[in-house]
């Protein structure tokens, strides 16, 4: 492989230029082609997409108001965000396949935030309210019941039945052939 890359095709004219790649690296003032404007670069390292519509203040995205002069123009339209996983302080918006503004979120501009950090904060917070939960039912355990509140049984079901019937199940649905 290496034979062919560095005596054949490095040598071998080009169909379009009519210089062998190697002769053409090695000359004077070669200049690699480049975008009409740096942003353009930083579109092809923004792979992650999502659609939402514009409101009257801006783009809800990833639990977070973006907002532009721009948008108030495209109230009620479905853009296209392009954003940067690591960066979720800023992100683009296009319309119809065109660039259309660069949105920012105040309270993260001056902080780069990830995504997977953003993740971790809302698995924490939910992990808190279930360990809060968790201990209000076990004070609640620790209340007497009042009697005069206890909602009746049905007469139809007993506690001593140990059958369970089609009340039992949790949906209607029959999973196997053998339910019936």
């Amino acid at each position: 492989m290496e034979r062919f890359i560095v005596h054949e095709y490095n040598e071998r004219p080009h169909s379009s230029t009519g210089d062998a790649p190697h002769t053409r690296w090695k000359a004077q003032g070669f200049i690699p082609r480049t975008t009409e404007h740096p942003e353009d670069i930083d579109l092809l390292l923004l792979t992650a997409t999502a659609h939402r519509r514009v409101q009257r203040d801006g783009i809800r995205f990833a639990s977070t108001r973006y907002i532009s002069p721009v948008l108030a123009a495209y109230v009620g339209e479905e853009v296209t965000v392009r954003y940067d996983p690591r960066d979720l302080g800023e992100i683009r918006l296009y319309f119809n396949n065109e660039f259309l503004c660069r949105a920012i979120a105040p309270e993260r501009a001056s902080m780069a935030v990830t995504f997977e950090e953003l993740r971790q904060a809302r698995n924490h917070q939910r992990r808190s309210l279930k360990r809060q939960l968790k201990q209000y039912e076990e004070i609640r355990q620790t209340i007497p019941q009042d009697p005069r509140y206890r909602p009746e049984e049905s007469p139809t079901t007993s506690p001593e039945d140990p059958t369970p019937g089609p009340s039992s199940q949790r949906h209607g649905l029959k999973t196997y052939a053998s339910d019936e």
